[in-house]
């Protein structure tokens, strides 16, 4: 039974930890309406937090594999979340030349699937730098 109770544990941190790195992220980007673009049909919007949210849930994966404990896991979880925030706020530097946020809203595809593998690489790197 100890088991199932672990498996439930984690799967509800999990993703109460997505839900709320969603949320988050969402308001790191108070000039994006996100979810609001996505219902327009935005598909840059939605390229924009679906790779955050894959990047997010790579990393959680790998905390709930490698992590010593479920406080462990959802320490390791929140690491994540603010790594993609930072990113966040590294990608609107580095482009200095154009507005991330005015790209997105005008649905230019180019700029989403940069940012969507962005957040997938930062995923990644995060996830696979857990280790003991």
């Amino acid at each position: 039974m100890n088991v199932y109770v672990n498996f439930l544990s984690y799967v509800g941190v999990s993703i109460g930890l997505l839900v709320i790195g969603m949320l988050l992220f969402t308001l790191s980007t108070p000039k994006i309406k996100e979810f609001q673009l996505i219902a327009q049909k935005n598909v840059a919007a939605a390229m924009l937090l679906g790779g955050k949210v894959v990047g997010l849930a790579i990393v959680l994966g790998a905390a709930a594999e490698y992590s010593i404990s479920l406080l462990d896991m959802a320490i390791w979880g929140v690491i994540g979340i603010v790594a993609q925030v930072v990113v966040s706020f590294l990608a609107e530097l580095i482009t200095i030349r154009f507005s991330i946020q005015q790209a997105i809203t005008e649905d230019n595809r180019a700029v989403g699937t940069i940012l969507l593998s962005l957040s997938l690489a930062v995923g990644w790197i995060v996830a696979k730098c857990l280790s003991y």
